[in-house]
C-alpha cells in the first residue's frame, strides 16, 4: 500500500472520527432522510384533507436537511483534505463535494422560496417541489460517488488486515 493510500485511511484529526470509523458517512443520513421525507410530505399534501400541515412540515424538513448537510460538509472536507492531490480518489472526492454543495444550495433555495411564499399556498407549491426532486437526483449521483470513495477506493476504511479481525472466531465472554 503506498503512502497516499495509507494516508487516506487515517483521520486528519480526531474530530473527523477514529481510524476506520469516520463521522461524515453517519452525518449524511440526516439531510438525506430529511430531504426524502420532505418530498413524501409534499406528495401527501396533494391528497390530504389538511394539506398545509404536510407542506409546512416539508418546508421545515428542508431546513433541517440544509443544516445537517452543512454539518456533514465540515467532516467531508476534513476527509477530502486528507486525500493526496492529483489522484483519482481526490478528483472523485472533489466532484462529490461539488455535487453535495450544489444540492445544499438547491434545497436552501427551495426552503427560502417556500418560506417567503408560505401564505399563498396550502399544498406544496410545484416549483419548490420540482427543485426538491432535482436536488434529490443530485444527491443520488453524489451518494454513488461517496460509495465509490469508500467501497472502491477505501477512503477512510480500515486496512484489510484490520478488517480481518471481524472475520476471526468470536471470543467467548466468560462471566
Amino acid at each position: 500500500m503506498d503512502a497516499g493510500q495509507l494516508q487516506s485511511k487515517r483521520p486528519r484529526s480526531a474530530l473527523a472520527g477514529t481510524y476506520g470509523h469516520p463521522v461524515h458517512p453517519i452525518l449524511v443520513t440526516l439531510p438525506i432522510g430529511a430531504w426524502v421525507c420532505s418530498i413524501v410530505f409534499d406528495l401527501v399534501s396533494y391528497g390530504s384533507s389538511e394539506p398545509e400541515i404536510w407542506s409546512v412540515g416539508s418546508m421545515w424538513l428542508l431546513l433541517i436537511g440544509v443544516i445537517g448537510a452543512a454539518l456533514a460538509a465540515i467532516f467531508g472536507v476534513l476527509d477530502l483534505l486528507n486525500l493526496p492531490r492529483q489522484t483519482t480518489a481526490f478528483s472523485t472526492g472533489r466532484l462529490h463535494a461539488l455535487l453535495n454543495s450544489t444540492a445544499l444550495v438547491i434545497f436552501l433555495v427551495g426552503f427560502i422560496w417556500r418560506f417567503n411564499t408560505r401564505d399563498s399556498w396550502d399544498s406544496a407549491p410545484i416549483g419548490p417541489l420540482v427543485l426538491s426532486i432535482v436536488g434529490l437526483a443530485v444527491i443520488s449521483v453524489s451518494g454513488f460517488l461517496g460509495g465509490k470513495l469508500a467501497y472502491r477506493y477505501g477512503v477512510r476504511v480500515a486496512e484489510e488486515s484490520v478488517q480481518a479481525e471481524g472475520f476471526g472466531a468470536a471470543k467467548q465472554i466468560s462471566s
